[in-house]
């Protein structure tokens, strides 16, 4: 762990764990979803909005909820918003539509614990897997994956994957778009409020050489409803982020405020996290 890092003062015996939940239309799946999650700190719904009840079945079948309605749209504009509430130690990043196991959070949480910075999920390392991937999707993500890697000098096996969990002191370092800024007229989206987000924090995370340790995922199918995402579009928007995330690394304003490229690769941990879980 690089000193800037090391030297931060943190709760590795009992954090207190923030899960924040991007939802817009999730109705149905927060009521199988939400009584599934462990008992932590706080969970952090950031609405989109729906209208389709996703608030008010969130309020409940969890009644301590915290509901933050977002400014604008997307996926990273939700997480942004949903990051600015947070009070706990740590950041658990989980989708509302199912896909995500609730029972895997230990597993990001013991990676943290055991000195990591940022846990990074993985369907494509040793335990990992997905039943929701299609061959193009899985295709596009490896490509990308590639691109990442060979411009940020990491060992990434899985750049678009929305499971991740990391250290609450670290939010200011992924310099993330205002969240409270509203709705550009023309109804464009503002650059990192999209899905897009995940490979924003990726890269910002790899240029600070936080310490990265990809833990196992098995993604589910979706329950309920249609996913927003476009394995087209967003694709693009993805190979778009990591040419300007490079520039941004390697510009002289990165350069002063230490963004240089990390030099160590991103460790492959399924055995240390069974270790960590198991003690």
């Amino acid at each position: 762990m690089s000193a800037s890092f090391r030297s931060r003062r943190r709760n590795f015996s009992t954090p207190r764990i923030s899960i924040v939940v991007p939802a817009l239309n999730e109705a149905a799946n927060l009521e199988v979803i939400l009584p599934q999650l462990p008992k932590v700190h706080e969970v952090i719904l950031v609405d989109g909005p729906s209208v389709d009840g996703t608030v008010e079945t969130a309020r409940r079948v969890m009644p301590d909820i915290s509901v933050v309605k977002q400014a604008r749209k997307g996926k990273g504009n939700a997480l942004a918003a949903g990051f600015a509430e947070v009070t706990g130690d740590i950041v658990v990043m989980f989708d509302a539509d199912g896909s995500a196991d609730p029972a895997e959070i230990e597993r990001f949480v013991a990676v943290l614990k055991n000195g990591a910075d940022f846990a990074k999920g993985s369907r494509f390392t040793e335990g990992g897997g997905s039943a929701d991937i299609t061959p193009v999707r899985s295709a596009g993500n490896w490509f990308l994956n590639a691109v990442f890697n060979l411009g940020f000098r990491s060992r990434y096996t899985d750049l678009c994957y929305g499971y991740n969990a990391f250290w609450a002191d670290l939010i200011p370092v992924l310099d993330l778009p205002e969240h409270t800024a509203p709705m550009a007229e023309s109804g464009r989206m503002q650059w990192g409020d999209g899905f897009e987000i995940e490979t924003v924090i990726n890269c910002r995370f790899a240029s600070a050489g936080v310490d990265i340790v990809e833990v196992p995922s098995v993604e589910k199918l979706r329950m309920f409803g249609s996913s927003n995402l476009n394995a087209v579009s967003d694709g693009l928007r993805v190979l778009k982020t990591l040419v300007t995330e490079w520039r941004r690394t390697h510009s002289v304003f990165g350069r002063l405020a230490g963004r240089g490229r990390s030099e160590r690769p991103v460790i492959s941990t399924l055995e240390a996290v069974r270790q960590d879980v198991a003690a």
